[in-house]
């Protein structure tokens, strides 16, 4: 067994003072962290061991507060244990449920749908999370982290940031409501077992505008205009307006704005699970490509107009 599981082990009140060899375990999916399966007596739980370097950006106690919020409204998975000091986290295990993944989305139309109906359900569960995740803020909070790590950005970066500047103004001009969100709702955050959907992983959430997520997820399954539709009438029951479109598209690209740097954060901290370089200048393409898309100034107009 890896000696880093072992330690977590020894520390969860679940697996106190057992033989590491009565024991099941089983390596999960991770970009930063250490997760596993562990099974004791018949009972599996996840074991969440935290990334070196995750302390730079992520706070646990925020994390704490949140994803026990998120299971108290029945959209994340149980929380028994959670060490606030480095994040170590102990969850019981959804049985019966698959991890999705883009291809899994982009063929299932039904599952996109049901993706849309948890993130309502959490956005309008009435919980109150804490930290506000503000945009533009977080850009400037990781170009800071970035700096200090001496860390290269790609070409124009700093240029694009200017230009999303009346992004900044369209959506501050006209907000919307602030909901408990995710905010980092990556395909393999989202567990379906044909029925339901619950969400994991609540590393990034606070209070955000809700449509952030629906566009993120849109981005990370990389789902089709059509399944943008799709997404957006399961999330808002049946309807949207032009503005709710708009703001999604929107989003889309500044996701990517975003995600860019915490793919260099990665890349410049050594992370061995990707190529985060690639990973942070195809990000950044494709949001300089949804930006420079005619319909994107339509899309922006249809916000502003939404008063």
């Amino acid at each position: 067994m890896d000696e880093c599981l072992q330690e977590a082990l020894r520390r969860a009140p679940q697996f106190k003072g057992l033989d590491p060899n009565e024991v099941e375990t089983q390596r999960l999916g991770g970009l930063t962290n250490i997760v596993y399966r562990v099974t004791h007596d018949d009972t599996p739980y996840v074991v969440r061991i935290p990334g070196e370097g995750t302390e730079e950006y992520i706070d646990r106690s925020v994390e704490a507060h949140n994803a026990k919020q998120a299971a108290a409204a029945g959209v994340n998975a149980p929380v028994l244990y959670f060490d606030e000091d480095d994040g170590l986290m102990v969850c019981r295990y959804l049985e019966g449920y698959r991890t999705m993944s883009p291809k899994r989305f982009r063929r299932h139309n039904d599952a996109v749908e049901r993706a849309g109906e948890a993130l309502q359900r959490m956005h309008t569960s009435g919980r109150q999370f804490r930290f506000r995740f503000e945009l533009f803020a977080m850009i400037d909070e990781y170009l800071g982290v970035l700096q200090q790590l001496d860390c290269t950005l790609p070409d124009g970066y700093h240029d694009v940031v200017a230009e999303a500047e009346a992004v900044r103004e369209t959506l501050a001009a006209n907000p919307q409501s602030l909901a408990p969100c995710h905010n980092d709702p990556l395909c393999e955050n989202f567990l379906d077992n044909g029925n339901r959907t619950c969400i994991v992983d609540w590393e990034y959430s606070g209070m955000n505008e809700p449509l952030w997520d629906v566009a993120d997820l849109s981005v990370e399954a990389g789902l089709s205009e059509d399944q943008d539709l799709v997404l957006l009438r399961a999330y808002n029951e049946g309807s949207y307006t032009a503005a709710e479109l708009g703001r999604m598209r929107i989003y889309k690209a500044m996701c990517d704005l975003l995600w860019t740097l915490w793919g260099l954060i990665q890349y410049a901290n050594g992370n061995p699970a990707d190529d985060f370089w690639a990973y942070a200048t195809e990000r950044f393409a494709r949001c300089k490509a949804l930006m420079a898309q005619r319909e994107f100034g339509t899309y922006l107009q249809d916000v502003r107009h939404n008063n």
